[in-house]
């Protein structure tokens, strides 16, 4: 899941002053929908150093400037400003607890529905996928659910991030042991392929149930081309948002949730203050929530 700032990076020695940095984290906020804490003047000194040493810029105001008036490559340079404001702590099988819910309760349930309609069809979204662990677990659950039955259903799980880089890295579908470390071993038995040297290759059959691809969720536009989905993963996203950009892309997320669908986010994350969208629903260990 694409979160904010890991506080690890360049220390630099360029400071950033009070009404610098309010007009880059409106800058950013636009961007992105993210709000910055007074509290991450450090952090945005500690990211951001290494990029005005490349620009050969002395100021964040000279930085800001650049953002505003650059327009050749602006879009790349936006690009690159949203790496520098996300990192990726990610791994596959990652809280399990909800993982159990999704398996034995929302897809048992979906699973049920359809064979009764006779309409095998199943449509996940992954928003904030981050590197693509989470979206390829939820394939591979489906695989385990489905085994050799999954031939007959139509499955996709689309999978959208801010950032250009972990994209590219998800779409290769190799990681380390370390994107392993919570994961089952006869799961990494059955769904990679050991490379050697601590690199795994994912089963090509999991990769073709996934579509990577960038989305700004502050965007209307972007969400607007996502599927109705069946269920929803934005795990550690929206606790990065403000109050008026959550209610917006949880509206979102409801107009996008099929009837009776589900939406999972993490475990510190809380949907009080729109109960007119979303029920919730205790589970051992975790809470789901399902649109009204």
């Amino acid at each position: 899941m694409s979160g904010l700032f890991s506080g690890k990076g360049f220390s630099g020695k360029i400071k950033i002053t009070q009404n610098e940095f309010v007009q880059l984290r409106d800058i950013i906020y636009e961007l992105s929908g993210i709000y910055l804490q007074d509290n991450r003047k450090f952090l945005i000194e500690n990211r951001f150093a290494p990029r005005l040493s490349e620009l050969n810029l002395k100021s964040y105001s000279a930085y800001i400037n650049y953002l505003k008036n650059h327009n050749k490559g602006k879009t790349e340079e936006l690009s690159m400003l949203t790496e520098l404001i996300t990192t990726n702590e990610t791994s596959f099988f990652r809280d399990n607890s909800q993982l159990k819910v999704f398996r034995n309760h929302t897809l048992k349930k979906i699973i049920d529905e359809s064979n009764k309609t006779g309409r095998r069809e199943i449509k996940i979204w992954s928003a904030g996928c981050s590197s693509g662990e989470e979206p390829y677990t939820l394939a591979i659950i489906l695989h385990e659910a489905l085994k050799d039955e999954i031939r007959k259903w139509r499955i996709s799980i689309t999978a959208n991030d801010i950032s250009t880089n972990v994209l590219k890295m998800a779409q290769k579908g190799i990681y380390t042991r370390h994107a392993l470390r919570t994961t089952p071993i006869h799961i990494v038995k059955k769904y990679f392929k050991d490379r050697g040297n601590e690199v795994f290759q994912l089963n090509p059959e999991v990769k073709r149930l996934v579509r990577f691809g960038k989305i700004n969720l502050n965007l209307d536009r972007d969400v607007a081309r996502i599927p109705k989905s069946n269920v929803i993963f934005c795990r550690n996203v929206i606790i990065y948002f403000d109050k008026n950009m959550k209610k917006k892309v949880l509206s979102n997320f409801h107009n996008n949730l099929l009837d009776n669908g589900h939406l999972y986010v993490g475990h510190s994350e809380s949907l009080h203050f729109v109960k007119d969208k979303f029920k919730p629903r205790q589970h051992a260990g975790t809470i789901t929530y399902h649109k009204i």
